[in-house]
């Protein structure tokens, strides 16, 4: 099979970028997979055939490492982001820093395609520091590349996501789930698969330039919502406890500084024979953040008057309710199957 060119994809070895790997190498395109750590982005390499996937070492925040990676590509895919600070990857590199180094890098080597996975609630002048820096990476690239497609998708759910198998994990190993704010905020959960569709529409299609599109799954709901579907889904009763935002704040603050700290941070992983995939098994997420308390009080769906999955051609989007399912089983009592009555 002939191909479209080269891809590089920073970011591509995590949980989109997967996806996104697949969906580049269905589409034609050879992909690079630029990560931090090479030696732990083995998996990424079964996206396509021998040949199709290289992996290579790169830091966003270190640009003469960009420089190379997006040597001789056709056209770059940033999708670094992280959902809390945890040793050196704090907001500002990682976000915001790390997007304008993509960009220019691109931009310098003559590269005209470029697509920057932001998020819905991306704004400069945000007070939560992830949307801010969010915000600001998407400046920064349309300084540095105008005609950069923007990518805001909602809260993204697949298999390995962070937030279905966070909080059926909370469900399951505790008596309560946290409804903070009352639990009302409103989020338009988007599967994984549709966003690299989307991500290789952005890179496919030359008229999509410069545009911003916000991408949000088929159906809206509220967080207390999402708590029913799990708990429904892995067949357990949890209380939903209410935790107003003036307390959830100050506690969110709290414990994302105590996580910061390495030492404090490992004897929790232990303690909770957890260690995630994401850092290596070095860091755990805290439970909660003052940042992601913060982007609560606000409404995570798409605007209104926003271009969409049908600006980008794509009409049919999987739904929570048909893959969510399919991962969560794990988090019941008696596994996958079991006899209508027994629990």
């Amino acid at each position: 099979m002939a191909t479209k060119g080269l891809v590089t994809v920073f970011g591509g070895s995590g949980f989109i970028g997967q996806y996104t790997a697949q969906a580049l190498v269905a589409a034609g395109y050879r992909v690079r997979v630029a990560v931090r750590r090479p030696h732990l982005a083995g998996d990424v390499r079964m996206a396509g055939a021998p040949g199709w996937v290289d992996i290579v070492q790169a830091n966003i925040r270190d640009r003469a490492s960009v420089d190379r990676a997006v040597e001789g590509a056709d056209a770059v895919i940033n999708l670094v982001g992280i959902l809390y600070e945890s040793g050196k990857q704090s907001f500002n590199g990682s976000q915001a820093d790390g997007a304008k180094n993509v960009a220019e890098a691109a931009a310098a080597t003559g590269i005209s395609r470029m697509v920057q996975v932001s998020a819905i609630g991306a704004d400069a002048d945000s007070k939560a520091n992830y949307a801010r820096t969010k915000g600001e990476a998407e400046a920064a690239v349309r300084e540095a590349m105008p005609g950069a497609v923007i990518l805001r998708p909602s809260i993204v759910f697949g298999p390995e996501d962070d937030f279905f198998n966070r909080f059926a994990d909370m469900a399951k190993n505790g008596p309560a789930l946290p409804a903070i704010g009352g639990g009302h905020t409103l989020m338009q959960p988007v599967y994984s698969g549709d966003v690299a569709d989307a991500i290789v529409k952005a890179v496919d299609d030359e008229e999509l330039s410069g545009k911003t599109f916000e991408l949000g799954g088929p159906r809206t709901y509220s967080m207390n919502e999402l708590y029913d579907f799990i708990l429904e889904t892995i067949d357990r009763k949890r209380f939903k406890a209410p935790l107003p935002f003036w307390l959830a704040k100050p506690l969110g603050l709290t414990l994302g500084a105590i996580y910061k700290v390495p030492l404090i941070n490992l004897g929790a992983a232990i303690a909770f024979r957890i260690l995630p995939p994401t850092s290596g098994g070095k860091f755990l997420a805290p439970p909660i953040t003052g940042d992601q308390v913060e982007m609560l009080k606000t409404d995570n769906v798409v605007a209104d008057d926003a271009l969409g999955f049908k600006e980008l051609g794509i009409y049919e989007l999987e739904s929570v309710e048909s893959i969510v399912p399919t991962y969560l089983w794990r988090f019941r009592s008696y596994g996958e199957f079991h006899k209508e009555g027994e629990a």
